[in-house]
C-alpha cells in the first residue's frame, strides 16, 4: 500500500516537470532550482517501474523501453546512486548563500540536509535495516507492483508484464547477496520477523490462486484476445513464474528457514553495530530536529499524563467509572452499540454520506482561519473492496492537476465496529480539511514553488505533524459536537503520544517487544492483535513513528511562540500561510520562517 501511493503520487510530479524540460537541459549555467530539477527528474527516469507507475510514457514505450524492466536492486547500481549523491552535494556546495534569495536559501538549506542524511546513511548505516520484513521487502514490494500498478491495456502490455515476472529469480538473487553480505556483520532481525517473511515467502512461492496469476488472468479477459493469443499468454506467464518467481522467491525462503537460529534475541536499535548513533541518525531524518531519544521518550510521557487526565475529566463527566484505566474505559466505549452503525446493505453508503457532510461542515467552519483555500474538491469514498481487509483505517490521495479527478479521503468501512462515530470527525479533520487535502492541495496550486519545493522533499514530521495540528485546530474553531467527540480527537492524539514513549522505549531504553506491547495495551485499550502489529512496525521502521507528534508539537509551540511575541498584531491566517506556502520542508526550516516573520511584524 505504501509503494503504491508514493508512485502513483510521482504523477503530478512528472507532469509538472515537463514544463521544465527546455531550461533544464540547456547549455547556460543552472539556477539552484533548475539543478534540483534536473537532478529530481535524472532520478525518476532511472526508474523503470515510476515511469510506469505514472502512465505518461506508455504510449512512447517503444523509445523509453522501460515497460518491460525492473531495478534489480545490484550493488553496482547502490553504488552508482551513491556516487551520483556525492556529486549532488559537490555541485549543492558552489552556490553561494549570500547570492541566493531568501526562497533559494531555504531550498538549499532543505537539500543540503537532505543530501547529507543519504550520503550518512550509506556511508555509516547501510547494513542497519533490515530490508525483508512483515511490512516491505522485495517479494511484497515486487508482487504489489505487478497486481496494481503495472498496466494491462493491450496484448504487449501482458507481453511485458511476463517479461517483468522473468526477472523476479535475479532480483531475488541481488537481494540474497545483499543478506549475506549483512550475515557477515552479524546483523539479523528480530524472530518476530522471521515468521512473518517465511510465512509470506511461503504463500507466495504457492502457484495455486497467485495473485499475480489472478490478477493477469482477470485483466487480459478483458482486452478481447482470440482463444490462442490468451492461451499463449497463459502458458508464458505459467512459465516464469515456475522457473523464475518461484525459485527466486524459494532461495529467498531457504536463507531465512536456515538463518532464524541466528535471529537477534533482541528488538531494539540499540543491538545494532554503533546503534545508539544509528537511532540518532533516524530521529534526525524523520523529526528533522535534534532532540534527542531521551527527550522524546520524556515528552511521550508527559503528553500521555496530560491526555490521559483531560480523557477522564471528561469520561467522569459523562458517568463513568473513574477509577478505571483510560485504556479501558474507552475499549468499552469503542464496543457500545450507540456509538456503532447498524450492520446493513446500505451501511457504506451512510457512513460515506455522514463522512461527506463532516468535511462540508468543517470547510464552512474553518475557512475563516486561513488567507487561501485550496480549488480542488474533497470528497470521501470507502476504500475499495479488493484491498478493504489489509488497508489502513483511513488514507488521502491528492487530486490531479488538471483537475479531472477531486482529492479523496478513503475511510476504511471492512468492519463496521472499527468505526465509532465519535472517532469519524477527528479522522475527517486528519485526511481531509483542515488536515492533508488542505496541506496537500494548497501545496500543489502554490504556483510560486519550484519543482524541488513541491515534489522533491518530503517529511512526515511536517506532513503529518500538520494533520495531527488539523485536529486540535478544528476542536478550537468550535467543530466538535459532544463530549463524546472531545473523546474521539483526544484518543487520536493519545495514541501518537504513546508512540513517542514506546518508539524510544524500544530503541532507546532497551524494552523488549512485549514490554511495549503492554504498555501500548494499557494505555490505549487497543486489541491485542492492533497492538502487536504496531509494536512490530516501530521495530522494523525506528524512528518514524514518532515523527507525527514531534511535528504537531512543534507547529502549536510556534504558533504560541508568535502569538506571545506579537499579541495583537499576530494573525493566525498569516501564521497558517507562513506553514503551508513554503511547500512541505523540516521543522527547522518552519521554525527560521517564523522567528523571520516575530522579527518583521515587530
Amino acid at each position: 500500500m505504501i509503494l503504491k501511493w508514493i508512485l502513483r503520487g510521482l504523477f503530478g510530479l512528472i507532469l509538472v516537470a515537463c514544463l521544465y524540460i527546455g531550461n533544464l537541459f540547456s547549455d547556460r549555467p543552472m539556477s539552484l532550482n533548475h539543478f534540483l530539477a534536473k537532478e529530481l527528474l535524472t532520478q525518476l527516469f532511472e526508474s523503470p517501474e515510476v515511469m510506469t507507475s505514472v502512465g505518461l510514457f506508455d504510449d512512447f514505450n517503444w523509445l523509453t523501453q522501460h515497460n518491460d524492466k525492473l531495478s534489480l536492486g545490484s550493488e553496482d547500481e547502490a553504488l552508482s546512486r551513491h556516487e551520483a549523491t556525492l556529486k549532488r552535494r559537490d555541485v549543492l556546495a558552489t552556490f553561494e548563500e549570500a547570492s541566493l534569495s531568501p526562497d533559494e536559501q531555504i531550498t538549499l538549506a532543505i537539500a543540503e540536509f537532505d543530501v547529507n542524511n543519504t550520503i550518512d546513511s550509506f556511508e555509516q548505516f547501510r547494513s542497519h535495516n533490515f530490508p525483508f520484513n512483515q511490512i516491505g521487502g522485495a517479494h511484497l514490494n515486487l508482487v504489489e507492483f505487478m497486481t496494481d500498478l503495472h498496466p494491462i491495456n493491450t496484448e504487449q502490455q501482458a507481453w511485458d508484464f511476463i517479461r517483468r515476472v522473468e526477472q523476479f529469480d535475479e532480483i531475488s538473487e541481488a537481494r540474497l547477496n545483499w543478506l549475506q553480505q549483512q550475515a557477515k556483520q552479524g546483523i539479523y532481525p528480530p524472530d518476530f520477523v522471521f515468521g512473518h517473511v517465511i510465512r509470506q515467502l511461503s504463500e507466495l512461492i504457492r502457484l495455486e490462486d497467485h495473485p499475480i496469476t489472478t490478477m493477469f488472468s482477470q485483466k487480459t479477459n478483458e482486452l478481447g484476445l482470440t482463444a490462442a493469443q490468451q492461451e499463449a499468454l497463459k502458458s508464458a506467464l505459467a512459465t516464469a513464474m515456475s522457473e523464475h518467481l518461484v525459485p527466486g522467491f524459494d532461495r529467498l525462503l531457504q536463507h531465512f528457514r536456515e538463518t532464524r537460529p541466528l535471529a537477534n534475541p533482541h528488538d531494539g536499535a540499540w543491538t545494532l553495530p554503533n546503534g545508539a548513533a544509528y537511532y540518532a541518525h533516524r530521529l534526525k531524518i524523520y523529526t528533522t530536529t535534534d532532540l534527542t531519544a531521551e527527550d522524546i521518550h520524556q515528552t511521550g510521557l508527559e503528553e500521555v499524563a496530560r491526555i490521559e487526565s483531560r480523557m477522564l475529566e471528561i469520561l467522569t463527566r459523562l458517568g463513568y467509572d473513574g477509577n478505571q484505566s483510560v485504556g479501558a474505559l474507552m475499549n468499552e466505549l469503542n464496543e457500545d452499540p450507540q456509538f456503532l452503525y447498524p450492520d446493513t446493505p446500505d451501511r457504506k453508503d451512510r457512513v460515506v454520506a455522514d463522512y461527506n457532510q463532516m468535511v462540508i461542515d468543517a470547510t464552512e467552519t474553518i475557512t475563516p482561519y486561513f488567507n487561501r483555500m485550496p480549488k480542488a474538491a474533497v470528497e470521501v469514498r470507502a476504500v475499495p473492496e479488493y484491498s478493504e481487509q489489509n488497508a489502513a483505517g483511513g488514507y488521502y490521495m491528492s487530486p490531479s492537476l488538471d483537475g479531472s479527478r477531486p482529492g479523496v479521503f478513503y475511510a476504511n468501512l471492512y468492519d463496521i465496529k472499527q468505526t465509532p462515530t465519535y472517532s469519524m470527525q477527528t479522522l475527517a479533520f486528519h485526511e481531509a480539511v483542515p488536515g492533508h487535502h488542505l496541506q496537500n492541495a494548497l501545496n500543489q496550486e502554490n504556483e510560486s514553488l519550484s519543482l524541488y519545493r513541491k515534489h522533491g522533499y518530503y517529511t512526515s514530521a511536517y506532513g503529518e505533524g500538520w494533520a495531527l495540528y488539523a485536529e486540535r485546530l478544528a476542536t478550537e474553531a468550535g467543530l466538535l459536537t459532544s463530549d463524546y467527540d472531545e473523546l474521539g480527537v483526544l484518543q487520536s492524539e493519545l495514541f501518537r503520544a504513546v508512540r513517542l514513549v514506546v518508539d524510544t522505549g524500544l530503541h532507546h531504553k532497551r524494552w523488549t517487544r512485549e514490554e511495549a506491547m503492554a504498555y501500548m495495551k494499557r494505555i490505549t485499550g487497543m486489541s491485542d492483535t492492533e497492538v502487536q502489529a504496531e509494536i512490530e512496525r516501530y521495530i522494523v521502521w525506528p524512528g518514524q513513528a514518532c515523527s507525527y507528534k514531534v511535528g504537531m508539537l512543534s507547529i502549536l509551540e510556534l504558533r504560541e511562540r508568535a502569538r506571545s511575541a506579537l499579541g495583537d498584531r499576530f494573525s493566525i491566517q498569516d501564521f497558517h500561510s507562513l506553514i503551508l506556502d513554503h511547500g512541505e520542508p523540516p521543522l527547522f526550516v518552519l521554525d527560521k520562517l517564523v522567528n523571520d516573520w516575530i522579527v518583521a511584524e515587530s
